[in-house]
């Protein structure tokens, strides 16, 4: 089986799944494993993927992801004749079913499946733990310039949510909307996370929003936004890392 992947959380749920000898394409952001994509041809980015040369490598399946590829792509893919796999998990459960569902379509079901457990039973532990703890009010910004945040209908959301968070603009209707410093002050977050993607958010940059908004330094904290962005395999440890960060706001508060 020759695979094509234009999403670098598939690409790393390929290798999970033991079938990363079997990719013959990727995009120049599929990094992990960073031992095992080496070699590996790039077929351009994930909005800019070359069809053509997709195409020419003649792959069996390519896999692709709605909120990080662009439809327009996969359908010129499959109007060249290939079979595209394509998903968009936004929850837990969402994503343990995308899990199962390439499982199958690699011919790795029972690995997919042990990960997909993994994924359900961490959930419901994280759930279990979390269900008499006071809520903590977060804020998770993803840009800046303009100031970005995420709403309910996002994964990451819905993995600080598990976590025991309530998302201060979750009720936004765009899923990435834009906030002013003015908003995010208004809202009053108990902690304001500053992912490491797709901005790459540092210190600095949170010295400077404690400036412009007047909330206290001690507020803002840096997130890895690979474990709350990127599905798939890395979901399991992404559950207790999104309930980890939500744990240390809540005993800053209680302070």
């Amino acid at each position: 089986m020759k695979l094509v992947s234009l999403c670098p959380s598939l690409t790393e749920l390929v290798f999970a799944l033991e079938r990363g000898e079997d990719l013959v394409g990727v995009t120049r952001f599929c990094v992990h494993p960073a031992e095992g994509v080496e070699g590996i041809e790039q077929v351009g980015g994930t909005k800019d993927p070359d069809v053509a040369r997709i195409a020419a490598l003649e792959p069996d399946l390519v896999l692709m992801n709605r909120e990080e590829n662009r439809i327009e792509d996969a359908e010129a893919l499959r109007a060249a004749g290939l079979r595209v796999h394509d998903s968009m998990p936004r929850t837990v459960g969402e994503t343990a079913a995308m899990v199962r569902s390439i499982g199958e379509a690699l011919d790795r079901a029972e690995k997919g499946e042990a990960i997909a457990r993994d994924i359900e039973g961490r959930a419901e532990r994280v759930r279990r733990r979390v269900a008499n703890a006071p809520r903590v009010r977060f804020a998770y910004l993803i840009w800046r310039k303009p100031w970005m945040s995420v709403n309910a209908d996002t994964f990451a959301h819905a993995l600080l949510e598990l976590g025991g968070g309530t998302n201060v603009f979750g009720g936004r209707p765009v899923r990435y909307p834009e906030i002013t410093a003015d908003a995010l002050a208004e809202a009053e977050p108990e902690v304001v996370l500053l992912a490491s993607e797709p901005f790459p958010f540092e210190e600095k940059h949170a010295d400077e929003l404690a400036r412009i908004t007047g909330l206290a330094r001690s507020r803002f904290a840096l997130a890895d936004g690979e474990y709350l962005s990127w599905h798939g395999s890395r979901t399991p440890a992404g559950i207790d890392y999104a309930a980890g960060l939500i744990a240390s706001a809540r005993r800053r508060a209680v302070r």
